[in-house]
């Protein structure tokens, strides 16, 4: 996606394709075939070795949009909440992850595809915009999409401040809102740890939180922090963290532990 012009582009991996005013968001044959192959061969060996615990998993829609707002403790959150959830859940990501050249570059698109992940170029003009309008455009052709409202992995464990957008979302779509928390894959797989480990996982996903019918609350900055904050009680919730009223960019490199 050109900064500042986010109209009519397709990655090199033909992954995505943008369009305004209209969205047009189409996976590649090749993503969407691996994560079949993923769903039937990965899946199955994370759950034998890890167990996960799954609480909640009825109230994730097999069809449909839907909203999954999560803590952020780890690069494996993107992992078990799919594979919890029973169905693909997309999720944004630096759109250079889709852009190396030759063949390496087309077998990362498609793997990181296949996981559900969906290239936004953060660099661009409008990149908040154009990341908004992604989201939105996956909802509306009915997926899954996946957020972690606090905006980065929490480093200290605890939960911290979570920022709007996911409201914005949310009430621009009417998409039901499933809360999900997650405990111990900080565990697994902690900021700057190499390999994985195995450890305990748990997985819990909250009833929906339905926000539809509100779409003109997304223009006071009141509604937005209050709908921000019931979704950000209900993941408080299922995890139990000690709650921080920081943004987790603040709070990086304080020494907490």
């Amino acid at each position: 996606m050109g900064a500042g012009d986010p109209s009519a582009v397709e990655g090199r991996s033909g992954l995505l394709q943008l369009s305004l005013p209209r969205l047009t968001i189409r996976v590649g044959y090749g993503a969407a075939v691996l994560y079949q192959v993923l769903k039937a061969t990965a899946a199955p060996v994370l759950r034998l070795a890890y167990r996960p615990e799954m609480l909640g998993v009825d109230n994730i829609p097999a069809t449909g949009p839907v909203i999954i707002a999560g803590n952020h403790l780890s690069v494996a959150d993107e992992v078990f909440t799919p594979l919890a959830a029973g169905r693909q859940v997309h999720y944004l990501a630096k759109s250079e992850y889709f852009t190396t050249p030759g063949a390496k570059g087309w077998v990362m698109a498609q793997f990181f595809g296949g996981m559900g992940l969906v290239p936004v170029d953060r660099d661009a003009t409008r990149a908040a915009a154009a990341a908004l309008d992604v989201c939105v455009e996956v909802l509306h052709q009915g997926k899954a999409f996946g957020i972690y409202p606090e905006g980065t992995r929490s480093e200290d464990g605890r939960l911290h401040k979570f920022r709007t957008g996911v409201a914005r979302i949310a009430l621009r779509t009417g998409a039901p809102v499933v809360p999900v928390g997650l405990v111990g894959t900080r565990r697994v797989h902690a900021p700057g740890q190499r390999m994985w480990r195995v450890a305990p996982v748990s997985v819990r996903f909250g009833a929906p939180l339905d926000f539809s019918g509100r779409a003109e609350d997304e223009r006071s900055a009141r509604m937005l922090r209050e709908v921000t904050e019931q979704i950000r009680q209900a993941v408080q919730d299922l995890t139990g963290q000690e709650y921080v009223d920081k943004y987790g960019s603040a709070t990086k490199g304080d020494g907490q532990a």
